[in-house]
């Protein structure tokens, strides 16, 4: 039975040129840095499918803002491994660098009172795959927006269009949840399936938190 031999490759894939004359049958690159280069293409491209794919799933009044940080241990880091601060918006990215840089463990993104967001944090409210009782009242009295889980998998961020004048931090039995409108870092976990991929309006938001 005849087998056909391959034929050799004597162009390097990353630059062109020629590869060695003694290199391998099998070789692709004409020497270590051309190996590297390519390794770095393949990762960046992976990064930047991954960011793609990510984006899809956020909200792109989040997305097109520059307020992204990443975090670590759920203290905020610049992209190269600086803390970052609330504060200071030179040290937050835009969405494609924060989820391009390796520092940390995710993403995460700044309220600014200028921005008119508002996030109600729901903790614990998630058990088994399920939203409790007492959370999904909340939700159902809130208008459908975009909700993501929290990075511990048991809570559930609701972002909205709106401002409050000050963070609250509301325990009342089993209910317990904290409202956010400024100075203050979301870590942005995974939409909840069916949820709308934009923010709703809560003109009124802080007359309506109250009372829930």
């Amino acid at each position: 039975m005849k087998t056909t031999a391959m034929a050799r490759r004597t162009e390097c894939v990353q630059c062109a040129g020629p590869l060695p004359l003694m290199a391998r049958a099998d070789a692709r690159f004409c020497g270590a840095t051309c190996r590297k280069r390519s390794s770095r293409a393949r990762l960046a491209a992976r990064q930047e499918r991954v960011a793609a794919e990510r984006q899809a799933r956020i909200p792109v009044e989040l997305t097109s803002r520059p307020r992204w940080v990443r975090h670590k241990d759920k203290v905020p880091m610049r992209t190269d491994g600086r803390f970052a601060s609330v504060n200071d918006p030179s040290s937050w990215a835009d969405f494609a660098a924060a989820c391009a840089s390796r520092t940390g463990d995710g993403v995460g993104f700044v309220l600014t009172a200028g921005d008119r967001m508002v996030v109600v944090d729901l903790d614990h409210a998630v058990e088994d795959g399920r939203v409790l009782p007492w959370a999904q009242r909340i939700v159902d009295q809130l208008p459908p927006t975009y909700m993501e889980r929290g990075r511990s998998g048991s809570g559930l961020h609701l972002w909205f269009r709106g401002a409050v004048a000050h963070g609250r931090r509301i325990r009342r039995g089993e209910l317990a949840f904290e409202v956010y409108s400024d100075r203050r870092y979301i870590i942005v976990g995974d939409r909840v399936p069916g949820t709308p991929l934009e923010l709703a309006e809560l003109p009124d938001a802080a007359g309506l938190i109250a009372s829930l």
